[in-house]
């Protein structure tokens, strides 16, 4: 698993966002500025929409207030999937979404969760991350179902404690 201090992988993702949908490299989308990263097992699957993204989207102002230049959400889902979760959760234009489609970013961040139980393989662990300037400052991890350790409210006070 990724930890404090490493530099982001290069991973060739699908960045969705305002400007549409774009091929692109995680380090290039994660690499500049202060980036509140977090990952969530599926778009539109019960917790990661009904909790985990709006929290974000609730709490965009108060990030940005924070210091955070971008908000970056992933999933391993295809492009047309997160284009339709950003669209349908009124995200787009806010909070620019990576489609891991083979989870290959996940892996390479060591943060994959195996799914194929549920008939959904290989996904993100539902995790949340801050990263300044392309090197990893703290990585959070839920240890149980729900949002609590990977949450905007979290990483709010995450980022509150780093000021201090």
């Amino acid at each position: 698993m990724i930890e404090r201090g490493s530099p982001v992988p290069s991973v060739k993702v699908k960045l969705v966002n305002a400007d549409g949908v774009a091929d692109t490299t995680s380090d290039a989308v994660l690499g500049q500025g202060l980036v509140v990263f977090f990952a969530v097992p599926g778009a539109f699957t019960p917790t990661c929409h009904l909790n985990h993204l709006p929290g974000f989207l609730a709490n965009e102002a108060k990030l940005r207030a924070a210091g955070v230049d971008r908000i970056v959400c992933a999933a391993a889902n295809d492009a047309h999937v997160m284009k339709a979760w950003a669209e349908a959760s009124g995200a787009l234009g806010k909070i620019d979404f990576l489609a891991d489609g083979n989870a290959e970013l996940a892996e390479a961040l060591g943060l994959t969760k195996d799914y194929t139980g549920s008939g959904m393989g290989k996904r993100f662990t539902r995790s949340a991350m801050l990263i300044r300037n392309g090197v990893v400052e703290g990585v959070f991890l839920e240890d149980a179902p729900g949002v609590t350790a990977t949450g905007a409210p979290a990483i709010l006070m995450a980022l509150e404690a780093a000021k201090s």
